[in-house]
């Protein structure tokens, strides 16, 4: 299968031959935010369309989100800003089909299930990197490990979508990129538990070239990971970034980007002779470091992007109770090479078009180092006409364990009225065999990849004065082959589950100073082996959000709510976890042109709750800080 590999670079070399006609303007993603703000660009993003909108995710390649027919999210700086803090969660749970779940406090292990799906199976990138950590045991990607400070734009693609990149698209993809906003950007936040969050920021965008540079630290005495503890688990991170890009004429473009964040969080065991959940002075350092290089060609009719990109993550385990060396260690890394295209094939007709390979490595301190190897293509033909848009395509992979894996997909919309959009797809996930789960602990080489088939239908209500914005979806993926561990025999293909739902989602300008924001989901995540619920995914979950930029000096008022319903902790269902509400509220003011106060409350109603059993949360918590721009 080895041709799969220049499936992509046959297709570059023959599509200039097939390029002509023009394909719809790509235009800036669309913000909420007023005039006053420090992260906000005037009015101009209010004369956006939201339709106009631009996704990575769909294809690999920038594409409008109304030219596809599947469930995407943008989270922008200035929305960023907005919900304040370091906790990236806060911003995350504001979309609808997204729940959260921490063992802890700040910068503790998190999860993230978009549509029941298990976080695992969700493919993080930052800055184009795919950043899944190839030495634990299932292969995802620790969200407690990314900080909103020095992001400049998160974008959410829910449901599967492996046609375009591969393994562990299942879920969704979801994408987040460092801020490149020309000019020298500041932050300082102080607050409860002792917690610091401190931002710098520098980016320049000039004709030719474009470059932004960030640096963040982020520390908090914490709190205790065990809910019945009194010893806090602190965290901390620093952490840097860089992405940009220079014309080298004739069309082409040479991109680059990178990170390195160091993390060191304190978390609660089960010490001796209990054995039980309790205070223990363990903690864990996490290092990581991604980057990638790449060259990009935008030419009349034809686009390409290709690159290399490295992911290495690194995990030290220490328990001073026992000694100050480490007792446990992980080491995995990830290079990915990949080419991308798209060509206009006449008018209205795009061909998208791409392959790229992975070489993936893991060891620990009991397992030698494995490594893996896994190569695809995949080509996907799209119409775009006035009112109707159509793209399909398919994807094979081959993988140095488990042979070859094809995937399909499909999507499409229709513009009923000026104002109103019909959207539908039908895509494929497939997630394979983690290293660890083929040769560490329990280990089975014998393991072929989750798959899944996902579904939605979407009704979208958008007026182009861009004063509401309303969406309704209906969802549902069956997965199958689950990976999962049975004692004593080790990891095996036998779980399968189905998430099936409706999302309802709303955006509202009411006055020039006045917005709502809303999402309800309704999820049943099921095992269909047992009939049991899907662990801490919640039947319903709402976000509420409401800002006021008041005549008074531009202050600026905010407040969030956010409801999670019933769930249980558990495969089996046996530890339930109760509903909860919380509610933030939120207020800026700027001082200038350059300068901005700010600050918020969280949980203001000091409402108990736990989003993992036996684990701790916070109660009732204040921060301010500062924000500076020039």
């Amino acid at each position: 299968m080895k041709f799969v590999y220049f499936l992509g670079a046959s297709l570059l070399v023959a599509s200039p031959a097939l390029a002509q006609g023009k394909k719809p303007p790509l235009q800036d993603a669309p913000v909420l935010c007023y005039e006053g703000g420090t992260d906000c660009d005037g009015d101009q993003a209010e004369r956006l369309d939201p339709d106009n909108a631009n996704s990575i995710t769909v294809t690999g390649l920038w594409t409008r989100i109304a030219d596809g027919g599947q469930s995407v999210s943008v989270i922008s700086a200035a929305d960023l800003a907005q919900v304040q803090g370091a906790d990236l969660s806060r911003a995350l749970e504001r979309l609808p089909g997204v729940n959260f779940a921490r063992n802890g406090g700040l910068g503790s292990a998190s999860s993230l299930f978009v549509r029941g799906a298990s976080s695992e199976q969700l493919l993080v990138m930052i800055d184009g990197v795919r950043m899944q950590d190839t030495a634990s045991p299932s292969g995802g990607f620790d969200l407690g490990t990314l900080m909103a400070g020095g992001l400049g734009r998160v974008e959410l693609l829910r449901g599967s979508n492996s046609m375009t990149w591969g393994s562990d698209a299942i879920g969704g993809v979801l994408a987040a990129s460092t801020d490149t906003r020309s000019g020298l950007r500041a932050g300082l936040e102080y607050g409860a538990h002792d917690t610091v969050d401190a931002n710098l920021g520098w980016g320049l965008s000039r004709s030719g070239h474009e470059l932004g540079l960030t640096a963040g630290y982020t520390r908090t005495d914490g709190i205790s990971a065990y809910a019945g503890g009194t010893e806090a688990d602190p965290f901390r991170q620093w952490h840097l970034g860089g992405r940009g890009s220079l014309e080298l004429g004739g069309s082409l473009k040479l991109v680059a980007a990178g990170r390195y964040a160091d993390s060191k969080v304190d978390f609660d065991g089960y010490p001796a002779p209990a054995y039980s959940f309790a205070d223990t002075p363990e903690y864990q350092i996490t290092r990581q470091g991604s980057g990638r290089v790449g060259l990009e060609y935008q030419g009349s009719g034809l686009e390409l992007s290709g690159g290399v990109a490295l992911s290495d993550t690194r995990r030290a385990y220490y328990d001073p109770t026992y000694g100050s060396a480490p007792n446990f260690e992980t080491a995995g890394r990830s290079v990915h090479a990949d080419l991308k295209g798209r060509a206009d094939l006449t008018d209205g007709v795009t061909l998208d078009f791409g392959s790229d390979a992975d070489w993936s490595r893991f060891s620990t301190t009991f397992d030698p180092r494995q490594t893996t190897r896994t190569v695809g293509g995949h080509a996907l033909l799209g119409y775009h006409g006035e009112r109707l848009n159509l793209t399909a395509g398919a994807r094979i992979d081959d993988h140095d364990r488990f042979g070859s894996h094809w995937t399909f997909g499909a999507n499409g919309s229709f513009d009923l009225t000026g104002n109103l959009r019909l959207r539908a797809s039908f895509g494929q996930g497939f997630k394979a065999p983690t290293l660890y789960q083929l040769y560490g602990y329990g280990g089975n080489a014998t393991l072929k990849p989750e798959q899944s088939d996902a579904y939605d239908l979407g009704l979208e209500y958008a007026p182009g004065d861009g004063s509401a914005r309303l969406g309704l979806t209906l969802f549902r993926r069956d997965s199958s082959n689950l990976i999962d561990y049975v004692w004593p025999s080790g990891y095996t293909n036998i779980s399968r589950t189905r998430a099936q739902g409706v999302e309802l989602e709303g955006r509202f300008k009411v006055t020039n100073r006045l917005s709502v924001r809303g999402a309800y989901t309704w999820l049943e995540a099921t095992n269909r082996l047992t009939g049991k619920d899907l662990a801490r995914r919640p039947r319903n979950a709402l976000s509420l959000s409401y800002d006021w930029r008041t005549p008074l000096s531009d202050l600026a008022l905010g407040a969030d709510f956010r409801l999670a319903g019933d769930r249980f902790d558990d495969a089996g269902n046996f530890t339930p976890l109760d509903g909860y509400a919380l509610v933030t509220l939120r207020a800026s003011m700027p001082l200038g042109e350059h300068l901005e106060l700010y600050g918020r409350v969280e949980n203001v109603t000091d409402e108990s709750y736990e989003t993992s059993a036996g684990y701790g949360s916070y109660g009732r918590t204040a921060y301010a800080g500062i924000r500076v721009k020039w």
